[in-house]
């Protein structure tokens, strides 16, 4: 794998491929991000793509380019979910056989959607770059031609793709906002706008961040470990390919919390009714946390693929970072009908009690006395703050757990 320039012409050439393959997926103006951002901000919804991404893209371009005895030998990738299911279903449609290795742990509903399109799955490793390892180690093995998730000039420039519909459907577009792990993504995008005034932007998870670094030395870093929610951009060292073609055109990349991408994945969810997962809620979140950026722009919501389970706690996450949830300590006279009294407090005000706990081993506590730990839903900051103060005005001693 030679790193070489991608340009506008690469990637035209791979949309041609995808014709009648893939979805021209839309693109729907965001009244709330528009008004943070002082002009139009639109959202891209690759979450509504063929297997739920983008991914399809790049994997259909790279195995539609193997040789016919490359493609009787089978492929084989590696992914947490989003790639899985892209090569599998690229493979689908082009008769060739496929091995897929995810991580250990990886989303069941992720791990079903590929074997459903027809890929025989491998669990290898806690990481995706642990699942790499194997599957070179497979292709090495039985022939089988390894399908890089972002490391291919084939790959970049069919992911590229997704900048050239940008273009199309938002022709004044100044900046594009971009999920970052491996970098496939941007580095297409950047790709397909090279002769046009639009600056790319990339949001990498800050649990995960190993761009910034590597920016700053000139050249793929790895990064040490990771933690973050955003399975799908949790890579720990830029592509070498992807890296070459962000570097040459000046794409930057920024950095969001775990609180921001649940912000954003809920902000999405409440005010522009779609599902996304956390890794492609990556932009949203660097302008929720005030990221300036020249309008109009265009935010890649680059996959929807989200565990159910993790879509639970990263709703109640996101809720709580919006200041939905209220948790407090209240100290009670330990005697029948406190708590009623301050549960009915709390019923004035309008909050809703989720969950309620008796805490008596409190050292400075005095004898005859009780602290209650509770959970409320609210509607927003001031209502907490508000809730706060009727319960201190009422004579109750209040603190925020």
């Amino acid at each position: 794998m030679t790193p070489g320039p991608v340009g506008p012409a690469d990637v035209a050439a791979a949309a041609a491929l995808l014709a009648g393959v893939v979805h021209r997926t839309p693109v729907v103006d965001s009244r709330a991000l528009s008004a943070l951002a002082g002009g139009r901000v639109a959202l891209k919804c690759e979450n509504l793509q063929r297997a739920g991404s983008f991914k399809i893209r790049g994997a259909y371009v790279r195995m539609s380019r193997l040789a016919p005895a490359e493609a009787a030998r089978g492929v084989v990738a590696a992914s947490a979910g989003n790639h899985a299911q892209g090569v599998a279903l690229a493979a689908q449609l082009l008769g060739v056989r496929s091995t897929v290795f995810m991580p250990v742990g990886a989303a069941l509903p992720k791990v079903a959607a590929t074997r459903g399109y027809g890929a025989e799955i491998r669990t290898a490793g806690a990481t995706l770059d642990e699942a790499l390892v194997a599957a070179r180690a497979w292709a090495d093995e039985t022939g089988a031609v390894l399908i890089h998730p972002y490391d291919h000039v084939d790959v970049v420039a069919g992911q590229g793709s997704v900048g050239l519909e940008v273009l199309e459907q938002v022709p004044d577009v100044r900046t594009i906002l971009v999920p970052v792990g491996g970098g496939g993504l941007a580095a297409g995008i950047a790709a397909a706008v090279a002769d046009r005034d639009v600056r790319v932007v990339g949001v990498q998870a800050a649990g995960a961040a190993a761009w910034p670094g590597s920016l700053a030395a000139g050249r793929p870093v790895p990064t040490g470990p990771m933690a973050t929610m955003a399975d799908g951009i949790a890579v720990g060292c830029p592509g070498d390919v992807p890296f070459a073609v962000c570097a040459e055109q000046g794409v930057a990349v920024e950095t969001v919390s775990e609180e921001d991408l649940s912000r954003a994945l809920l902000h999405v969810a409440e005010r522009s009714k779609l599902l996304v997962e956390p890794a492609g809620a990556a932009g949203v979140a660097a302008v929720l946390a005030g990221l300036r950026v020249e309008t109009p722009a265009v935010v890649i919501l680059s996959g929807g693929n989200i565990d159910p389970l993790l879509l639970l706690r990263v709703v109640r996450h996101g809720l709580a970072s919006a200041g939905r949830y209220l948790q407090m300590r209240v100290r009670l006279a330990d005697r029948p009908g406190a708590l009623a009294g301050l549960l009915t407090e709390l019923a004035d005000s309008g909050a809703n009690v989720m969950h309620v706990s008796h805490v008596r081993t409190v050292v400075d506590l005095a004898v005859d006395e009780v602290e209650i730990e509770a959970q409320v839903e609210t509607r927003g900051p001031e209502h907490c703050t508000e809730v706060v103060a009727r319960l201190q005005a009422a004579g109750y001693r209040v603190r925020e757990a």
